[in-house]
């Protein structure tokens, strides 16, 4: 049996007094897809700016093949091969 490529645990995002992400709990297989859906404002952006690191979490961890990236900034995690494209609303 694979290992989960990406394990998230307890991975919380607040914003002072408004809790943006409260404790998201995830496991992807390798070859697996995945969605994130929800209304606006549902914190869907939140938690891939918290995967790639443009957000830093208040609490949870996140394992990328088994290695605790948590700690690392956002150009050490791209290496790994954990990006995040931008849109562009002009194109």
């Amino acid at each position: 049996m694979s290992k989960p490529i990406l394990n998230i645990d307890n991975l919380t995002k607040r914003f002072g007094g408004v809790t943006a992400v409260n404790g998201i709990n995830l496991e992807v297989m390798p070859k697996e897809t995945i969605a994130i859906i929800g209304p606006n404002g549902a914190g869907k952006t939140t938690v891939f700016n918290l995967l790639t690191k443009f957000l830093i979490p208040t609490r949870g961890q996140i394992l990328y093949r088994g290695e605790d990236i948590t700690p690392l900034k956002s150009a050490a995690i791209s290496r790994k091969g954990t990006v995040r494209p931008l849109q562009n609303p002009a194109a």
